[in-house]
């Protein structure tokens, strides 16, 4: 199951306990990243392109629920 991102006038909230602040989000990602090296060799990411992102799972903090969760507005977003 695939879980919508919140938008400007949306946010997350968990059906069973109504959460709305904290999730732990699974997600995958292709990137596309330009890397520079320092003479060191340490690298550093220095651009990331985001080519596609799909969130997996999200589990609510507060009660533990996996997959539980809906959009709903956000307070004062639609008027």
């Amino acid at each position: 199951m695939t879980v919508p991102l919140p938008t400007a006038e949306t946010r997350w909230r968990c059906t069973l306990c109504g959460n709305l602040t904290r999730f732990d989000v699974t997600r995958s990602s292709k990137v596309v990243e330009y890397v520079h090296l320092d003479l060191a060799g340490e690298p550093s990411v220095e651009e990331r392109d985001v080519v596609s992102e799909t969130i997996e799972s999200v589990r609510c903090r507060w009660c533990n629920a996996v997959d539980q969760v809906e959009l709903v507005d956000r307070p004062g977003a639609r008027s």
